[in-house]
């Protein structure tokens, strides 16, 4: 019975991850998990449509598939020092460990918080709502404000006082 007992014991697993392989089919880590036992390859499992590549030091639960500890697989990793917290109860987040995040939070509001650039490759994106820009506004001809400059100082050649009718402008709008 107690090595019955010992192999139920070992069949759960605390580990931490020391190097991620992401182009297999199925993403494989190397793990450190009791005192001096490691696995230089475990399968990793993830939930379907989401996908990541933890950072060595990250945090990770292994189970002996069958009760083998040479048949190791990892079914979930976290990493602490990285963690998104302060969350609401039913907020969900995705988050990096640059801080780079996306935040569903209570309320209907979506945060999207990006270091460098958001990045939406498509062919037609629509708003059913109003849409505030802090900062300007730009397409491949220029910006909002070179428009506005433009329109602000344009004239019409030929204009008379009272005249209802007017020539082309001579600066054209891009």
């Amino acid at each position: 019975m107690a090595g019955l007992a010992n192999k139920l014991r070992l069949m759960i697993s605390r580990a931490v991850i020391n190097l991620v392989k992401d182009s297999a089919k199925l993403q494989e880590v190397q793990i450190s998990l009791l005192e001096g036992e490691s696995r230089s390859t475990a399968e990793r499992f993830q939930q379907y449509g989401f996908t990541s590549v933890p950072l060595p030091g990250a945090e990770a639960l292994a189970i002996a598939v069958g009760g083998s500890r040479s048949h190791l697989v990892v079914i979930a990793a976290d990493d602490r020092r990285h963690r998104l917290g302060g969350l609401q109860g039913g907020e969900v987040a995705i988050y990096t460990d640059q801080g780079d995040r996306i935040h569903i939070k209570r309320g209907g509001t979506i945060e999207i918080h990006a270091s460098s650039q958001v990045l939406i490759d498509c062919p037609r994106v629509e708003m059913t709502g109003d849409l505030v820009v802090a900062g300007d506004v730009s397409d491949h001809n220029g910006s909002m404000q070179e428009m506005r400059d433009t329109y602000n100082g344009h004239d019409h050649p030929g204009v008379t006082a009272g005249s209802a009718s007017t020539q082309a402008p001579t600066q054209e709008m891009a």
